[in-house]
């Protein structure tokens, strides 16, 4: 897998209705929010174009460090909800956290996400729900299926084995992606014409495996039978890699290794 790419923003969703979305703190799509003064256990400044650039956050429940595009961010709302906050922009009090969504189920389970907020918010009330780990997901898939629409819109997506393989074989696909219940045939067919048109015949380098299937995928983009999609504008690639290596560290998969 490609190594995602942290890129400094994505293009902003909002206009795209989805109707996974789960709640949102106010002002999260603020497109320049300002930084709080010492308020904010981490503020919400947008990540750097680079791992050096980009200051490090503290994952609330393991106390480790890591770059900001590594971490998902929960802010804090008006009224004291703390809700995901994908894209790190919404103003105000947050923290970050850097467990996969099976770790924070099992830290809320046991109380431990319950301490953890107390600690970072030092007794300010901040209320998170029992699906938060859900509630994460569903955020990440909205903006994942934002960005396919506007892909789409923009007339760099592909679908459809044919299309792709013809595109990726002439070298201009800059992003390939599998339903999570593409056929393995398939997914290694549309991979194998992804490195021929990359002169890397017999690397391991893979499309991404989304953590969405292809009804999802299909739904979304008002396609019949959606399972492989390709981009093919470099800079929008690099933009869907960023969210889709985190939501793939997020949702535990192993799908986010690099490629030789």
């Amino acid at each position: 897998m490609r190594t995602p790419h942290h890129d400094p923003e994505l293009i902003d969703p909002s206009s795209i209705d989805v109707t996974t979305t789960a709640p949102r703190p106010r002002g999260c799509d603020v497109a320049s929010p300002e930084r709080p003064s010492g308020s904010d256990v981490a503020s919400p400044e947008r990540p750097s174009g680079s791992d050096v650039a980009s200051p490090e956050r503290r994952c609330i429940l393991t106390g480790e460090h890591d770059t900001r595009s590594a971490l998902v961010r929960l802010a804090l709302s008006p009224d004291g909800d703390l809700l995901p906050d994908i894209m790190a922009r919404a103003p105000g009090r947050g923290a970050w956290i850097g467990v996969n969504r099976s770790e924070l189920a099992v830290a809320i389970a046991k109380g431990k996400m319950k301490s953890a907020v107390a600690r970072a918010f030092k007794g300010a009330p901040a209320r998170f729900s029992d699906d938060l780990p859900q509630q994460i997901h569903a955020e990440f898939l909205r903006h994942f299926l934002a960005q396919m629409g506007l892909a789409a819109k923009a007339g760099i997506l592909l679908i459809g084995a044919e299309r792709i393989d013809q595109a990726a074989r002439a070298g201009t696909v800059s992003l390939l992606a599998h339903a999570s219940d593409a056929a393995e045939d398939g997914r290694r067919k549309r991979d194998q014409s992804w490195r021929v048109g990359e002169g890397k015949e017999g690397t391991a380098m893979t499309g991404y495996i989304l953590p969405v299937d292809r009804t999802t995928l299909s739904v979304a983009l008002g396609r019949d039978n959606a399972v492989h999609i390709a981009v093919t504008d470099a800079l929008w690639a690099k933009r869907i890699e960023n969210l889709l290596g985190r939501w793939n560290r997020f949702a535990g998969s192993a799908t986010v290794d690099d490629n030789a």
